[in-house]
C-alpha cells in the first residue's frame, strides 16, 4: 500500500510533449486500489479503540491525496475505477461514486446507483461516498434523490442529509411515514441525528405501531435521544437484550441513559453468564461508569480472554491511559487472535480487542491503590470525571474513537435538542466543527 500521494503527469500550458503526455495507467491503477484500500480501512479505524482524531485526519489526507490524484486524471482514471467494480465491493464503489460527485457525472452517478439497486452488498460504499463528499457537491443530486419513487434513492438522499446534519424536510412527516421501512427507519434516525426535539413524542407514538425490527431500533434511539426517558428507553432496553442486529448498540444506549441505579439492575442478572455475556457485562461497567465496578475490572485483568476489554472499561471510568502510564504487559506469547491463512480455521472475524493494550493488574493495582480516593461511588463518571459536558467536548477532540462515540451520544442526551456530532466525517471536517 501507498504511504501517499504518488504525482500524477499534470499537464502544462507551454505546448510540450509533456503537456500531451497521458496519465500513466500503472500509476492511476496504484491510486485506484490505494483509495479503495484505504477507504476499507478508515470504515474499521472509525470504531478502532486506540485511533484518536489526529491520526483520523492523517489517514484520511492520505486518502484524500489518492482520491485528488483520480480527479485531476478525469476519464483515464474513471475507466479505470469502473475496472475496479468487477469486483464488487463497497470500496470500489466508494471511489467510484467519490469520483463521480465530484465530476458532476450524471451518467456515471446513475450506472453506480443501478449497481447498487442489484448488489445490496456495495450500498455502504454509496452512503460513505455521499458522507465523504463535500456539500457543494451534492447539491441538487440529494434533492432528486429525495423526490425518487425508487426506495434506495430517496434512502440515499435521507442518509446524505443525515450526515451532513441537513434536515431532508422532516416537518412534513412524508419521510418520517414513508411505506419503505428502510427509509422510514433512516428518516427517524436523521431525526435523532439533528436533534429534532419537538418529534420526540411523534417517535414515542410511531414505536408503538412500528412492526419492523430495523425501524423499531431507529425509533427508540431517536426518541432517547430526543429527551424519550420513558417508553422508548424501555424499548432500547428491551432491544438491547434480545439477539438481533442492533442488540449492542441498543444495550449500551439504554445503559447510558438510564438512571444509574436502574443500568445496574440491568447488568445485574448477566453478571454470571457464559465468557461473552460477561464481555457484555465488563463493556456495560465502562459505558454505566460507576467506580463500584473498577475492583471488579481489576480482578479480570488476569483472564487473557478478557484482559483487553476489562482495561478498556477500566479506562473509560478512569480516564487513564494504560501505554502512557506504563501500566500495561506484553500479550501472552501463545495469543492466537482473529482469523488466519489457515482455511479450515474457524475464526473468522478481526480480533475486537485488538489494538488494546494489555494491562498489568498489579500495577493497575496500585494506581488504584493510591488513586481510589478520587473515584465517588454511585456516581456515573466518564474518562476520569463525573459526566459533564465540557469532559465530552474534550474527549471527542483528545478521545480515541471508541471514547468519542460515547462522548457524542452522551452530549446528546445531556442536551436533548442538540445535534449529535459525527464522528464519522472526514476528520478536518470534525477538527472545524470542533475549533
Amino acid at each position: 500500500m501507498s504511504t501517499g500521494r504518488t504525482p500524477v503527469n499534470r499537464a502544462p500550458s507551454d505546448g510540450s510533449i509533456a503537456a500531451r503526455r497521458a496519465p500513466v495507467p500503472a500509476v492511476l491503477r496504484q491510486h485506484v486500489d490505494d483509495a479503495a484500500d484505504l477507504h476499507a480501512i478508515r470504515t474499521r479505524l472509525c470504531t478502532a479503540p486506540h485511533v484518536k482524531l489526529e491520526h483520523l485526519r492523517r489517514f484520511d489526507d492520505r486518502l484524500a491525496a489518492h482520491l485528488d490524484a483520480l480527479a485531476i486524471a478525469g476519464p483515464p482514471a474513471r475507466r479505470l475505477c469502473e475496472t475496479a467494480l468487477e469486483a464488487a465491493a463497497p470500496s470500489a464503489v466508494f471511489t467510484a461514486t467519490v469520483q463521480a460527485l465530484g465530476s458532476r457525472d450524471v451518467e456515471w452517478l446513475e450506472r453506480l446507483l443501478a449497481l447498487a439497486e442489484v448488489l445490496p452488498p456495495v450500498r455502504d460504499g454509496l452512503v460513505a461516498a455521499f458522507g465523504w463528499a463535500e456539500p457543494e457537491q451534492l447539491r441538487g443530486t440529494v434533492a432528486t434523490l429525495l423526490r425518487s419513487e425508487n426506495p434506495l434513492r430517496r434512502y440515499l438522499g435521507v442518509a446524505a442529509c443525515g450526515m451532513h446534519r441537513v434536515d431532508p424536510g422532516l416537518g412534513t412527516s412524508r419521510l418520517l411515514n414513508d411505506p419503505d421501512a428502510r427509509v422510514r427507519a433512516r428518516a427517524w434516525r436523521t431525526a435523532g441525528e439533528l436533534g429534532r426535539h419537538e418529534l420526540a413524542p411523534a417517535a414515542a407514538a410511531a414505536l408503538s405501531a412500528e412492526k419492523d425490527p430495523g425501524c423499531r431500533y431507529w425509533l427508540a434511539w431517536a426518541a432517547v435521544l430526543l429527551g424519550n426517558r420513558g417508553p422508548a428507553l424501555q424499548a432500547a432496553a428491551q432491544i438491547g437484550t434480545v439477539p438481533g442486529e442492533h442488540q449492542e448498540e441498543a444495550f449500551g444506549l439504554a445503559l447510558q441513559a438510564l438512571p444509574l441505579d436502574a443500568a445496574h439492575e440491568l447488568l445485574r442478572p448477566l453478571a454470571r453468564g457464559a465468557a461473552q455475556i460477561r464481555r457484555v457485562v465488563i463493556r456495560g461497567a465502562g459505558v454505566v461508569g460507576d467506580p463500584t465496578y473498577l475492583p471488579w475490572l481489576l480482578g479480570h485483568m488476569t483472564d487473557d480472554a478478557l484482559a483487553r476489554l476489562a482495561g478498556e472499561s477500566f479506562s473509560a471510568i478512569t480516564g487513564i491511559d494504560l501505554a502512557a502510564l506504563d501500566l500495561e504487559r506484553k500479550p501472552p506469547e501463545d495469543l492466537q487472535s482473529g482469523p488466519s491463512d489457515d482455511p479450515e480455521d474457524a475464526r473468522v472475524h478481526p480480533d475486537a480487542d485488538d489494538g488494546l493494550p494489555w494491562p498489568d493488574a498489579a500495577k493497575v493495582r496500585s494506581w488504584w491503590d493510591a488513586n481510589a480516593h478520587r473515584f465517588q461511588r454511585g456516581t456515573r463518571h466518564f474518562m476520569g470525571e463525573p459526566l459533564n459536558r465540557e469532559n465530552c467536548l474534550r474527549v471527542l477532540a483528545q478521545g480515541c474513537q471508541r471514547q468519542r462515540i460515547a462522548a457524542a451520544i452522551s452530549l446528546a442526551l445531556l442536551s436533548p435538542g442538540e445535534p449529535l456530532f459525527e464522528w464519522r466525517a472526514p476528520a478536518r471536517r470534525q477538527q472545524s466543527a470542533l475549533a
